[in-house]
């Protein structure tokens, strides 16, 4: 999953995405709005923290436009603004959730958590497939309830493919979900990854399967 984070204040900024980190998101982070207008013709976010005091545009103007453009990526608000009025304000035009500063990163943390759930349409943070079950909160994957290590990098990928069971997905899809626009990312690197998750994953119940010229999907073996 890949989360847009727009603030101006650096430490601030920094400090949102340190949890999203932890939760193995890929994060971006800007400081104007029209840096996030950029960001976001050029990627797909799953979704945005957005600050509303932003030195060039008002961020409720931000959310206006971009619910005008029918962008429907979730909205979390991020400011230090207290009034009622401004809470209402931004969720009236659009904003999803609304967190004041200072926050704790775990509530942060566990906010975006929520938006992703609803807007994926999922009750809780956890998938199964086969004999395969993967907790995003305890960042845990046992197979037939043995526990099994994954990489951050791995828990990501298996994550993504997961929650696009079903579908299949392009290495640029799937590049887009784990690397942020500062990550290095060598050309193979995904066909890397998926040969490394295939071993680990053997006995699962599961099988990712390469579609030759058109990307990756997850399929329960017959049984």
């Amino acid at each position: 999953m890949r989360i847009l984070i727009v603030e101006d204040a650096r430490k601030i900024a920094e400090a949102a995405a340190a949890p999203l980190h932890r939760d193995g998101f890929a994060v971006d982070i800007v400081e104007t709005g029209q840096a996030a207008d950029e960001a976001l013709a050029l990627q797909a976010f799953d979704l945005v923290i957005l600050d509303l005091g932003l030195p060039d545009v008002d961020g409720t103007a931000l959310i206006v436009r971009w619910r005008a453009r029918g962008t429907a990526t979730p909205i979390l608000v991020l400011t230090a603004r207290t009034a009622v009025e401004a809470r209402v304000s931004a969720l009236d035009r659009g904003a999803d959730d609304y967190l004041i500063k200072p926050f704790e990163a775990d509530e942060l943390a566990a906010r975006c958590r929520a938006l992703l759930r609803r807007a994926r349409g999922e009750a809780h943070d956890v998938l199964r497939a086969g004999a395969l079950v993967l907790d995003r909160v305890r960042k845990s994957v046992s197979v037939a309830g043995v526990g099994i290590e994954l990489p951050n990098r791995e828990f990501r990928l298996l994550d993504v493919l997961l929650t696009a069971q079903g579908r299949v997905l392009s290495k640029e899809e799937i590049a887009g979900k784990l690397y942020g626009f500062d990550d290095a990312a060598g050309p193979n690197a995904i066909e890397v990854y998926v040969a490394r998750l295939r071993k680990r994953l053997e006995g699962s119940g599961i099988t990712i399967r390469t579609l030759r010229g058109l990307g990756y999907t997850v399929q329960e073996d017959a049984s």
